[in-house]
């Protein structure tokens, strides 16, 4: 089903650009690209495991569709693990991002990788005259979803760029009239900072982790550009979107539900998903989150007037004496300070029995334990100040743009 689709979309579109390699200079037009995929060998093995970011990534896996093996996108290096086959129907395992706990596999059959596809194709609006230029990794279900499907079962060209440093990332889209970025907060960050936001591009979006309201605003005042904060998860693609075009007044807004995505809450306010593009199971091991088309998340909500706002992780909430409070709460308090650059705040087992957990806050700041505090007092009742402040350089977040809080904990309690 996936290549008969990839068949029609390079049939349609043939002589238009599908594929441009900045690290070689190389072009395909769709054509190229199908003849090219069609002399492609598949690995002998049951799974093929298309790796790193280049033309090779495309290759391997229109390999994979071709002949119907398994494909399981692994990040450069990665060694697949001894897994059985997964059930009848699915073509395709996913990893998942493993922040928040050890990471797993994901089954996926046809329909709901082109369901993914197409939700997140009509949602955003992405445009065959408008290349999406390629710096996430299409290893990653973000990738993977933005980058590799839309190409292959829309037609929306590829531009790779070897690495996101500021001055490729203009050069790569340099010879075009627009271009589509997406990337992470991490990574728009960096490129605002250093005036290297590409002058071409005309959609940006941010996903991977929570888009900070002071960035996309200083984007949008000094570039007039606005970033598109996306959210979703690799058991189920995309969930919302915010297509507005002003920046948003609330950090917290993730968006409106994707076209053909469902959103409620369940058991203490976490958001369940039901899609089309809800995978098929945890794989080998099934979960009862995940599967019949629904997905139930880890992420407290608020869903008001057709909304998504995302108010934390239920397993990340700080315990203090009976009260609990969300870690992002203080984080948005703490990035309203102009003189913070990145913060990171958990919970940590206390000493004290009776106040349960100990807030921590991990800041990159030129300003001072005691202005910070005196700032978030503002905001802020006294009970959720942090108790202990580490500060410094910076945070380093992994390539899904995602910092681990569950790994600075473990550094702090050490």
């Amino acid at each position: 089903m996936l290549y008969q689709r990839w068949r029609d979309t390079a049939k349609e579109r043939r002589n238009d650009l599908a594929l441009r390699d900045v690290a070689s200079g190389q072009c395909w037009t769709f054509a190229q690209l199908f003849a090219a995929g069609e002399t492609r060998k598949a690995d002998a093995d049951d799974t093929v495991c298309p790796q790193g970011q280049s033309p090779e990534f495309i290759l391997s896996l229109l390999a994979a569709w071709r002949v119907g093996k398994i494909a399981c996108p692994l990040e450069a290096g990665q060694a697949l693990p001894d897994v059985p086959r997964p059930p009848k129907g699915c073509l395709h395992l996913k990893w998942t991002s493993g922040t928040t706990e050890a990471s797993r596999m994901i089954a996926f059959t046809a329909e709901q990788l082109a369901a993914d596809a197409a939700q997140i194709v009509l949602a955003m609006g992405l445009r065959p005259d408008w290349p999406n230029l390629g710096v996430i990794p299409m290893a990653h279900s973000y990738g993977f979803s933005n980058l590799a499907l839309p190409l292959l079962l829309h037609g929306i060209p590829l531009i790779l760029a070897p690495s996101p440093l500021p001055e490729i990332i203009r050069r790569a889209a340099a010879d075009e009239n627009a271009v589509t970025l997406a990337a992470v907060p991490a990574l728009w960050r960096t490129w605002h900072e250093a005036g290297g936001i590409p002058a071409q591009v005309r959609l940006a979006i941010s996903a991977g982790a929570p888009l900070p309201l002071h960035l996309e605003r200083a984007v949008f005042e000094t570039r007039g550009i606005k970033i598109h904060n996306f959210y979703g998860a690799s058991e189920c693609g995309g969930i919302a979107y915010d297509a507005g075009a002003a920046p948003r007044t609330d950090g917290t807004l993730a968006g409106a539900p994707l076209p053909g995505v469902s959103v409620s809450l369940h058991g203490e306010g976490c958001l369940m998903a039901r899609s089309p593009a809800v995978g098929q199971t945890y794989w080998p091991e099934a979960s009862p989150v995940l599967g019949g088309g629904k997905f139930q998340t880890n992420d407290l909500a608020e869903l008001k007037n057709g909304l998504v706002f995302l108010r934390g992780r239920l397993s990340d909430l700080i315990n203090m004496a009976g009260r609990k409070v969300s870690p992002e709460t203080i984080e948005r308090a703490l990035l309203a300070h102009p003189r913070v650059r990145e913060c990171l705040v958990f919970g940590a087992p206390s000493q004290d029995e009776h106040r349960t957990d100990l807030i921590v806050a991990v800041v990159v700041s030129s300003a001072g334990e005691m202005e910070l505090k005196q700032f978030l007092l503002e905001s802020l009742p006294s009970w959720q100040l942090p108790r202990c402040w580490q500060f410094v350089p910076s945070l380093s977040a992994g390539p899904r743009g995602k910092i681990s809080r569950a790994e600075w904990r473990r550094r702090f309690t050490g």
